[in-house]
This record gives C-alpha cells, sequence and structure tokens, in this order.
C-alpha cells in the first residue's frame, strides 16, 4: 500500500515539475523574488505606542556642526546589530596536488622431509606411492606482489564580493551572517550565497570581512540556466550510474 501511495504522490507531482521545467525551457530561468533573512522576521507583531508627549528634536546650536538626531559621527558604524548589512570579500585562490605510489613484494618457500624417524621411515615408503623419498616429502613456495599508484590536481579561484545581513547576535557577541545574490544575463543565472559566524573584532573600518574569516562558512556560487542545463547529466543517465553495481 505504501508503494502504491508513493506512486500516486509521485504521479501527481511530476506534471507540476514539469511544467516549471517547460516554463523555463521556453521563457528562461527567473529570478528568485527577494526576501528578508527568516531570523529577521518576528514570530509575533511587534507593537509600538508613540509617545506623544515625547520632546520634539532640537535644532543644532548656532556655533555646531552637530544636528541633534544624527545616527553617528565618530560612533563605530561597522555591523553589530541585527539586521545590520556588511560587505563580504570571497577571494578563493586555491590549488592543490597530491601524488602517491606503493609497491610492495613478497617470497616465501618452505620444505618438509622425514629422514629419521623411529627407524620407520623406511615404512613411509611402502605406504606412500613409489618412487618417495622421506627426505623430501613437502617442497612450497609462494610469490605475492601489488603496486599501485594515484593523483589528485585540482585548482579553484574565485573573486567576488556580496553584502550580508546579520541575522543573529549570539551570547559571546559573535554575529551570524547570512547573504543571498543573484545576476542575470541572457537566460543564465549566477546565484550566490554565503553564510557563517564572524568575531566583530574581525570586521574592518570600512565594514567588510574576508570569507577565510567566517567560521562554518557556507560559499555557494552556482547558477542555472540553458549553459548549466547542457552542461548537467541527464537525470536518467545519472540514476543509473547511482543505482548500478557495475
Amino acid at each position: 500500500m505504501r508503494t502504491l501511495a508513493l506512486i500516486a504522490l509521485l504521479s501527481a507531482t511530476a506534471p507540476l515539475a514539469a511544467c516549471g521545467t517547460v516554463q523555463e525551457a521556453v521563457h528562461g530561468p527567473s529570478l528568485q523574488p527577494m526576501s528578508y533573512p527568516a531570523a529577521l522576521v518576528p514570530t509575533q507583531p511587534n507593537v509600538v505606542l508613540q509617545d506623544t508627549r515625547a520632546e520634539a528634536p532640537r535644532p543644532a546650536s548656532p556655533n555646531s556642526l552637530w544636528r541633534a538626531g544624527a545616527r553617528a559621527f565618530f560612533i563605530d558604524q561597522r555591523a553589530a546589530k541585527l539586521g545590520d548589512i556588511l560587505t563580504v570579500q570571497v577571494e578563493i585562490d586555491d590549488s592543490a596536488a597530491t601524488s602517491n605510489a606503493s609497491t610492495s613484494s613478497r617470497t616465501s618457500g618452505s620444505s618438509l622431509g622425514v629422514p629419521n624417524f623411529l627407524g620407520l621411515e623406511s615404512s613411509i615408503g611402502k605406504i606412500l606411492p613409489s618412487p618417495v623419498d622421506p627426505s623430501n616429502l613437502i617442497n612450497s613456495n609462494s610469490k605475492n606482489s601489488n603496486a599501485g599508484s594515484g593523483a589528485v590536481v585540482r585548482q579553484e579561484k574565485i573573486s567576488l564580493t556580496i553584502a550580508a545581513v546579520v541575522t543573529q547576535v549570539l551570547p559571546n557577541g559573535n554575529l551570524v551572517i547570512s547573504g543571498t545574490q543573484e545576476v542575470q544575463t541572457n537566460n543564465e543565472i549566477r546565484h550566490l550565497s554565503v553564510d557563517g559566524i564572524v568575531r566583530p573584532e574581525d570586521i574592518t573600518s570600512a565594514n567588510t570581512i574576508r570569507h577565510t574569516q567566517i567560521a562554518s562558512a557556507r560559499i555557494l556560487y552556482t547558477g542555472r540556466g540553458d549553459q548549466t542545463q547542457v552542461q548537467k547529466t541527464p537525470a536518467g543517465q545519472s540514476l543509473l550510474e547511482r543505482l548500478s553495481p557495475f
């Protein structure tokens, strides 16, 4: 019954997935709607009661360059609170090359004979087929060898900049950030997202931080569209390769 229910569910959802695929093939990929990070959306509406008795902003004094009510002058402008924005610089230029080789061999031999055994060595020749030499009953040898080699070469280079939002302030003061970015060129969309934990001390005076200073960093750089679809392995072939035991 569960199998039949699963087949029925897949049959019902297949036309919906196919519809989306056909629409994307005809009209091209579309950008995702802009959304505020879920961590910043309150579960309960915030009600702010305005105090009509609040004092009106005071005008600046004649001899002052500072206006009352301004956000900051010498105050630190780096991201520190929930909802603040900072710039993440992703500069990845990694390369790795490893190679290894191993060889092993072993040769062994053994022999067994009974030249003298309580004077019964002559009786052994009568029991066993002739001709039998009691001093050379068993002689064996073996040889084993193994050789293997492997190599890995990898090179990655990415240079990107993305703005992220502070979605959480941890008890120790560290900031959880999250940011996404999409750029569409013709029928190809480039998607970039970054998530992780940063220390306020690592944020520069220009309100920027490098990706190497992000703990538990999750950096996603991918795309979708005509070019990506052509380079993608067909779903049927990918499924067969995963399930094939050979």
